[in-house]
């Protein structure tokens, strides 16, 4: 599922090619949606909340549309071919005189009536890359269920908004905590939480998603899908786990080392399958 810096720049171009433009067509190829028509209606604003987007419309109404697993947005200058994947899995369309915005794959497009965006996205935690962040209220959050695993807690969005498996990993690792800490034993939280918001900021602006400052393949990560290989701090071998109850568990990066504390039974090596260069569980 991809990260709050990930749906932040898609909402940032969206905004950009689409924002104080008059649409000239709208294709929605969900069955809900079939017959809505925003010809003629003109996008306000395109913002992100959390790993949720809403584009507003001058009438008050919104699109929400989650990436979940494998929704993407693509802009085409019009008569370009379109390169996001088969015409089949495009599941809205929004065209101006300028831009065509397609929205691949999106297991969730819905229109909301004017004011009903607090049932889509009300539930959600402080967003990190949010113009309104509250360090307090996302801390207040956490902090009301201290038993809870941290890894847990970080991933909940009802939390905070916007962090998902590898800022999880990436900034437990940072502060050198293990996933598996409760919350009230967790040293220094808001630094924890600071931390998380300070690399969604600095990825926020380029799709690379670097925690360790490098950019070239295989050195973006500090554990983050490298389970089985050596730490690169101090060469323990980082290890992988399932976390949480299924179906809703997550794979888990850590280095014993370099994050002591409570931790399971990791996989074997054998349970991890690299296809395409990416880290997956073979049950």
């Amino acid at each position: 599922m991809p990260e709050g810096d990930t749906v932040w720049l898609a909402g940032k171009r969206l905004h950009e090619a689409l924002a104080g433009r008059v649409l000239t067509r709208s294709d929605f190829r969900v069955p809900q949606l079939a017959t809505a028509d925003l010809s003629g209606r003109t996008v306000t604003e395109v913002v992100s909340r959390g790993k949720h987007l809403l584009t507003r419309l001058d009438d008050g109404q919104a699109l929400h549309t989650h990436f979940r697993m494998d929704g993407t947005w693509h802009l085409y200058r019009p008569g370009e071919r379109w390169r996001g994947g088969p015409a089949w899995q495009a599941r809205v369309i929004l065209e101006n005189a300028e831009w065509q915005a397609v929205g691949y794959r999106m297991p969730v497009v819905e229109l909301l009536a004017p004011g009903g965006e607090p049932d889509a996205v009300g539930h959600l935690g402080p967003d990190l890359l949010g113009r309104d962040w509250d360090a307090e209220e996302a801390l207040r959050r956490l902090r009301a269920e201290p038993r809870r695993e941290i890894g847990q807690a970080l991933l909940d969005q009802r939390n905070l908004a916007g962090i998902g498996n590898l800022y999880k990993a990436e900034s437990l690792f940072l502060h050198g905590t293990s996933p598996w800490a409760a919350v009230e034993d967790v040293r220094d939280l808001p630094a924890l939480v600071e931390r998380a918001r300070a690399l969604l900021e600095r990825n926020k602006g380029h799709p690379e998603q670097s925690t360790t400052g490098e950019v070239r393949r295989g050195r973006q990560h500090w554990v983050f899908e490298r389970a089985g290989q050596p730490c690169r701090r101090c060469g323990a071998q980082v290890l992988l786990a399932e976390q949480g109850d299924a179906p809703y568990a997550r794979l888990t990066y850590w280095c014993p080392r370099c994050q002591p504390g409570p931790a399971p039974t990791p996989m074997r090596r054998s349970d991890v399958a690299r296809p395409s260069g990416r880290t997956r569980y073979r049950p």
